[in-house]
């Protein structure tokens, strides 16, 4: 039996795609594998995750995540720079939940060569 394609939208296993960043066996490679990443960790309520992938500067002392919410679907509409020849990096995402959606324009920065998450914009 295979596993279910990852939840952040690629076709690959969860434990090949966004899984290994998770357990800690690789890092994301791009701001966008990071974005992927942390939306998966919604999905799956891995706030220990999200916690370890925030900017030291803005990261909160705790994360409280909703059990109740599903999300749906990530959809990623754009990116600027983010790729390992770049030290901060712009996704601009759709992550949809049942009841709405989330648009979004996320900043991401390298801290000691690992993507992290600073903040993000808020879309109409």
């Amino acid at each position: 039996m295979t596993s279910p394609s990852c939840p952040c939208g690629r076709s690959e296993p969860y434990e090949s795609c966004c899984g290994r960043f998770h357990a800690g066996a690789a890092a994301a490679p791009s701001a966008e594998a990071l974005m992927r990443s942390r939306y998966s960790a919604f999905v799956k309520g891995d706030a220990g995750y999200l916690l370890r992938t925030w900017h030291p500067r803005t990261r909160p002392a705790r994360l409280d995540l909703d059990p109740g919410m599903r999300w749906t679907g990530l959809e990623i509409l754009g990116t600027a720079d983010g790729s390992a020849f770049h030290t901060t990096g712009t996704v601009t995402f759709r992550a949809s939940y049942r009841g709405g959606w989330l648009h979004e324009r996320s900043r991401f920065e390298r801290v000691d060569g690992a993507w992290v998450y600073v903040d993000g914009e808020f879309l109409a």
